[in-house]
């Protein structure tokens, strides 16, 4: 035990030991350990920033690079982050000791997955696929699985009901019934959202690329918002959200979506749709909604509900006549789609963080900081793409509801025809053929092949024994 011994400093009075030291002083060695793990947390935190930048320039530069070979790698990539999402959440609720007393129920889960992935993306990408099977003889005999997709997938999934049920064990029953319903959770909540992107993704890629940006934006604006001005908490679910940078995320998304729109729909690239599943270049008709348009306040008045065009042209009867003037002859020249983009912002802003807030809830109910480990500095893919899963079926349905034109592709109408009869079939071609024979696009010496069509379509004569024999 040290001694101690008083000493007097002005007004000030020390205890001060044997050692040297005072009680204002700490000892040298305590100092150094201070200043060792200050070091050792600024290294970690140099190491963890370093991790996290490398990380996130390979996801950037991996994400480009598929942007630019095309559509059919990029709905690999969704795939492939659907699974490490799914693996992620399965293994939340695992519980290995009772797994090892039911084998293959793991098995099981990742059944159920696949069934869910044939029978949405096969949904989404049907018409893409009906063209490349059509275009060979050998590939065409598959067709009758796209025509039998729907009864087929409902065939894969009760055979996967039925091996659970069989599956049962005594004992394990409350275990078992909670894993299907989490596998059923999972694949409803984070599964089914997500696949839409595949639908957006052939319809053009700037309705995929730009409601993902959107996300991403929002986080950036929102962050640097809430950096400089936070003060107020937003939700109690994440502390460090504020409504100075909720606010702020959603001013400088609408303004970089109307900016990002504009510059994404230069390229056909990102805005030509892809009705097949080729790598190659595409090159189509711009769309209007891609080009652009002088609009006026009499435009605006006209999307305008009655009642609020009403409103607004009673207070215009009010201005000065040189305002009124002025208003009259203002214009503005904007392509449609930096509206869509904007309308996309506003989802982007209010609606999709509420699916950090949910993940953020969901770790806290399990008591954990990150769905898991799989992007280095990240955490796990879930935290990454949260927001995204919402966005994705938002934009799918804004797409189809208020900006795709109705118009019929080659895929749709193989998907029309092949679900006639095989002398239907054959009527359609001999009359489609005569119209292209008219049209000059056919040679004439076709003509015969066809008429042996209709004829063979309206007997009872076997396809492939009266036509072909014509055919020869």
């Amino acid at each position: 035990m040290k001694q101690v011994r008083r000493r007097h400093v002005g007004d000030t009075t020390d205890d001060e030991y044997q050692d040297g030291t005072t009680d204002r002083e700490e000892p040298e060695t305590d100092k150094e350990d201070n200043i060792s793990s200050l070091q050792e947390i600024q290294q970690k935190r140099a190491a963890s920033f370093k991790i996290r930048t490398v990380s996130t320039l390979a996801m950037i530069a991996g994400f480009l690079l598929m942007i630019y070979i095309g559509h059919v790698p990029l709905v690999f990539l969704v795939l492939s982050l659907q699974f490490l999402m799914v693996k992620e959440l399965f293994m939340l609720a695992r519980v290995a000791q009772k797994d090892k007393r039911i084998p293959g129920f793991r098995a099981q889960q990742w059944y159920f997955f696949f069934v869910a992935t044939f029978y949405l993306y096969l949904r989404f990408i049907k018409n893409n696929l009906l063209v490349e099977l059509t275009s060979s003889k050998y590939m065409s005999a598959l067709t009758w699985l796209l025509r039998r997709h729907t009864i087929t997938s409902y065939s894969l999934y009760m055979a996967g009901f039925v091996m659970f049920v069989l599956s049962l064990k005594r004992g394990m029953y409350l275990y078992q019934f909670g894993q299907y319903a989490w596998t059923h959770m999972i694949l409803m909540i984070i599964f089914v959202p997500s696949s839409f992107f595949v639908s957006n993704i052939f319809e053009g890629l700037i309705w995929f690329l730009l409601p993902s940006a959107l996300i991403i934006t929002n986080d950036i604006m929102a962050y640097l918002a809430g950096f400089f001005f936070g003060r107020t908490p937003l939700i109690k679910l994440s502390p460090k959200k504020t409504w100075e940078g909720f606010i702020g995320g959603f001013i400088g998304t609408v303004i970089s979506a109307a900016i990002l729109a504009n510059i994404l729909s230069r390229f056909s690239w990102m805005t030509c749709p892809r009705q097949d599943l080729s790598l190659g270049p595409l090159n189509c008709a711009p769309d209007p909604i891609y080009t652009q348009h002088v609009y006026t306040l009499q435009d605006i008045a006209e999307v305008l509900p009655g009642q609020l065009a009403d409103i607004c042209r009673t207070a215009a009867a009010q201005l000065p006549h040189w305002l009124s003037l002025w208003l009259a002859n203002w214009q503005y020249v904007a392509k449609p789609i930096e509206f869509h983009a904007m309308m996309l912002a506003v989802f982007a802003s209010i609606v999709a963080p509420f699916g950090g807030f949910f993940g953020s809830g969901f770790k806290r109910a399990f008591k954990m900081k990150d769905f898991g480990d799989t992007i280095p500095g990240h955490g796990g893919v879930t935290d990454r793409f949260d927001c995204q899963m919402i966005m994705a079926m938002f934009a799918y349905l804004y797409y189809w509801n208020f900006v795709a034109q109705p118009q019929l592709t080659v895929g749709e109408a193989l998907d029309v025809a092949l679900r006639l009869e095989h002398n239907q079939l054959l009527e359609l071609w001999g009359k489609l053929g005569n119209v292209l024979l008219g049209e000059g696009l056919l040679p004439d010496s076709l003509e015969p092949s066809l008429k042996a069509a209709i004829r063979t379509a309206n007997t009872s004569t076997p396809y492939f024994r009266g036509f072909g024999r014509v055919l020869q």
